[in-house]
């Protein structure tokens, strides 16, 4: 299939998934993805009436279920392991139970047919051992986001690929095969994967370069228009990778399932891959910590829409209100008080707390610094 023909059944597939939850704003959902509401609810009759084929400009052969031999059964189980590799029995055995909407083999019998082709590598599976994860209550209370550690590709050139995991359905909202990992280029990423799925109510991300992690350094540019667009921002405890234990989950499936193939020539052909991968990371693979469900059934699109242009800063009348120095200083008392050189330029407001003499320090909805009048004895 030429990819642009692909590349428009990614889209398809993915609106219609999202938009056939039960709560989805069919409306909202046509605006994210750029089509008329006349189009949307198109392809939600064709997929409804035809599942994915429903989804293709010309029609396909109408799917049947014949009576399937033992043998016919095995093929399948091959077929799903070949094209994902790295899935095991239970993955295999709930994509086959929605291919076939009937009954399919166990998954110790999935398990025995993969050990006799040769498919199982028992010294890899012994390592991979369960483990808890928290998880937040809604979709789009929290997204996880890091880059993957970058790899060369076949030109030469090294890729940087981003991704951006929701904590509470492990849907992928982004993976971008980039040229770097610097605070414009999350940015601009940010803002394409903002625009079709709104705002979510924080960020987690790691600490370093470009998303700020250091005392001098707490917040970057990147952080302060984060926190200008109402998003909060979290960073993982240095040395504990497991706090984004879901998007190192997904850095780890993408690596088993994508990175551990051929090299890819260029820019293009692997992001080609990545859209591919994540599609059928979202909508096609089973996961375990959600009961086997796929991502896509537990995820909805924000109700927060992205401004094209940024709110301007209010803060109340009683705020007292600085504004931050080239040094990312404010005065306040007579006193300076660092509050981070990546807000040089804004006004800040100054707050008073219970405490006598403390007082904390706001940018926009989020408390950024605390002060101190008296020194602590």
């Amino acid at each position: 299939m030429p990819w642009k023909e692909w590349s428009l059944m990614l889209l398809r597939r993915e609106f219609v998934e999202l938009a056939i939850q039960s709560e989805a704003n069919v409306k909202r959902l046509c605006g994210r993805f750029g089509i008329s509401r006349k189009t949307g609810y198109k392809w939600l009759k064709r997929y409804r009436e035809a599942k994915e084929s429903g989804l293709r400009d010309r029609s396909r052969r109408p799917q049947h279920a014949p009576e399937r031999s033992s043998v016919e059964v095995e093929a399948k189980v091959l077929a799903v392991r070949d094209a994902n590799p790295a899935w095991g029995a239970r993955k295999i055995q709930t994509r086959l139970e929605a291919l076939s909407g009937g009954e399919v083999p166990a998954g110790s019998t999935i398990h025995a047919i993969l050990r006799r082709h040769g498919r199982v590598n028992l010294s890899e599976s012994s390592k991979h051992q369960p483990w808890q994860r928290f998880e937040r209550e809604a979709p789009n209370q929290l997204w996880q986001m890091d880059f993957k550690g970058h790899f060369a590709l076949g030109n030469g050139q090294r890729c940087h690929p981003l991704g951006m995991v929701d904590d509470h359905s492990r849907f992928a909202l982004c993976l971008q095969a980039c040229r770097n990992e610097q605070g414009e280029t999350v940015q601009q990423q940010l803002t394409v994967t903002f625009r079709r799925y709104g705002l979510p109510e924080a960020m987690l991300m790691d600490n370093g370069a470009p998303w700020g992690s250091d005392r001098d350094h707490l917040h970057t540019v990147l952080t302060v228009w984060l926190l200008r667009l109402g998003v909060g921002v979290r960073h993982g405890r240095p040395w504990h990778p497991e706090t984004q234990g879901k998007q190192e989950r997904f850095h780890r499936s993408l690596k088993a399932e994508v990175l551990a193939g051929p090299v890819f020539g260029d820019f293009a052909k692997v992001q080609t891959r990545f859209d591919q991968w994540r599609q059928v990371y979202n909508h096609e693979r089973p996961h375990q910590a959600l009961g086997m469900a796929v991502p896509a059934s537990r995820y909805q699109v924000s109700p927060r829409t992205f401004p094209e242009v940024l709110p301007g800063i209010e803060y109340s009348p009683g705020d007292i209100v600085r504004k931050v120095q080239d040094q990312g200083r404010i005065t306040f008392h007579n006193r300076d008080f660092r509050v981070g050189t990546a807000f040089r330029g804004y006004p800040v407001a100054v707050r008073p707390t219970l405490q006598e003499g403390v007082f904390t320090v706001h940018f926009c909805s989020h408390q950024i610094a605390e002060i101190q009048l008296r020194d602590p004895s």
